[in-house]
């Protein structure tokens, strides 16, 4: 009998998806991708199938880790016009023979292990185009939440910094950080798009998530020239210093491992939940 296909959606992730496991799963996933010979890690760049009719892409992004013995390939859904931008599933393999075991519901995943792989602050000045979504943002945020006019207002004095947009062209300019403070950018996901300006990626120290894709897939990266210093991974593993005195960019593509064990860890979790009721 074929063994019944698992469906796991989004409200079961959030719940199983704990931050305190999830956090030393990536941390050592990422050490793994940066070691010598991949670690056993098997992740070729993301693959981007364009759709010029509808002005949309769909990635595709698979990923084996041999230490957690994953085997996992995340599609995502790129529509920069549509009121949803991005749609995600992830489909979880047994290693061993191939077959398809669990559909994964892929938002709480890249949500969640996204926002692993970045700063996160307790206080928090936001910003965005769209006065409705900000408000929103900062009732569900707990602590205290100031929301800016502008961009510059937001960013002034920061220490840690976020940007999460569908800029194509730089909202955050180099004149406006102060020295030391850190950026995570998350948006900017195509080669010919822009969040962060010339000044800003010249002037600090760039840290990615992978090489390979920054080059391919960054057009921070790409654009400004700028030098990649290190991988996030090599930080974790200790052969390259975090430099917390300097500016700081970390430019995060988001990478298919991070995907593979998150998925691998709500499954697990979801197997011992239910061993645990029956």
């Amino acid at each position: 009998m074929a063994e019944k296909l698992l469906s796991i959606g989004s409200g079961d992730i959030s719940r199983l998806l704990q931050y305190s496991e999830l956090l030393p799963v990536l941390e050592r996933a990422l050490a793994n991708f940066s070691s010598e010979g991949g670690g056993g890690v098997e992740q070729p760049v993301r693959s981007i199938v364009l759709v010029p009719k509808h002005k949309g892409l769909l990635g595709v992004m698979p990923a084996y880790s041999a230490e957690d013995d994953a085997l996992v390939t995340k599609f995502v859904s790129l529509y920069p016009a549509s009121t949803v931008t991005h749609r995600t599933t992830v489909l979880l393999f047994d290693p061993s023979n191939g077959i398809l075991k669990a559909v994964m519901d892929g938002t709480v995943i890249t949500e969640k292990r996204t926002a692993a792989v970045s700063a996160i602050a307790t206080k928090v000045k936001v910003w965005s185009r769209t006065r409705q979504r900000v408000q929103k943002f900062a009732e569900m945020v707990k602590g205290p939440v100031q929301i800016c006019a502008s961009v510059k207002e937001a960013v002034l004095d920061a220490d840690v910094l976020i940007t999460v947009t569908l800029a194509t062209e730089p909202i955050l300019f180099g004149e406006w950080v102060k020295p030391g403070a850190h950026v995570n950018a998350v948006g900017a996901c195509r080669p010919n798009w822009r969040e962060l300006d010339d000044e800003l990626m010249k002037n600090a120290v760039l840290y990615v998530d992978s090489r390979a894709g920054a080059m391919k897939e960054s057009g921070d990266v790409i654009l400004s020239e700028a030098e990649i210093f290190a991988e996030l991974g090599e930080v974790v593993k200790g052969t390259k210093p975090a430099l917390c005195e300097k500016t700081t960019v970390f430019k995060s593509l988001g990478m298919a491992i991070e995907d593979t064990v998150t998925a691998k860890l709500v499954y697990d979790c979801w197997e011992i939940e239910n061993k645990q009721k029956s």
